[in-house]
């Protein structure tokens, strides 16, 4: 079912029904700031195997997690770096995404993690709303494997099709460009993928951050 979020009505009934969906173990779609993603449960393993297997991606490429809120990453890690509540700090919700250490004892299975995840919390609205009902999901680029991403839910439908329960419209993105991912398990942080946030932005607040 598609629900058009640029419509109160829609949106509401949209957003609700997203929710149940998670809750269930299904697969949803929803906008974020900079891309539109395929979500789960992340603490549901057959609904994140489900998302892994819509997308054709094994799992040696785990998901991302999404977050509604800065605290919840403090429940999902070990040991959080300094380095990391800064960049936190400064830019979630936001485009960045952070790969730390996460707590041993979670009951989750993303794939093969290594004992590491990547959290983001995402700047915009129906996303935030969603997470902050649902929890952590594990969210990745609402495509096919080797697909373009999609700009829109109707372009997500039409690669995703019935794989996933819920589709929740909101137009085409302002900004494509994907977040920026700083690693932050070794002894210096480090900058796998340049995105929206430049290195020099990143730099400005931890500034022995490596480039990619």
């Amino acid at each position: 079912m598609l629900y058009d979020c640029r419509t109160a009505a829609d949106r509401d009934r949209g957003v609700e029904a997203a929710i149940d969906a998670v809750k269930r173990g299904d697969l949803i779609v929803l906008p974020t700031d900079t891309l539109y993603g395929i979500g789960a449960d992340a603490f549901k393993p057959w609904a994140v195997t489900a998302l892994l297997d819509a997308k054709g991606r094994d799992r040696q490429m785990p998901p991302p997690v999404l977050v509604g809120t800065r605290a919840t990453l403090d429940g999902l890690v070990y040991n959080l770096p300094s380095a990391a509540r800064d960049l936190v700090e400064a830019f979630w919700p936001g485009a960045l995404t952070v790969v730390v250490e996460h707590a041993p004892s979670l009951q989750w299975d993303l794939g093969d993690l290594d004992g590491t995840v990547a959290v983001r919390m995402p700047l915009h609205p129906v996303a935030l709303e969603i997470l902050r009902e649902t929890g952590p999901m594990a969210v990745s680029s609402a495509n096919k494997t080797g697909q373009p991403p999609a700009g829109t839910a109707e372009e997500a439908r039409a690669q995703l099709a019935f794989s996933v329960s819920v589709y929740l419209e909101s137009g085409e993105l302002p900004d494509r460009t994907p977040s920026s991912i700083v690693d932050l398990t070794g002894e210096v942080p480090r900058l796998l993928r340049a995105g929206a946030i430049p290195l020099e932005k990143l730099r400005a607040v931890v500034p022995t951050i490596e480039g990619a």
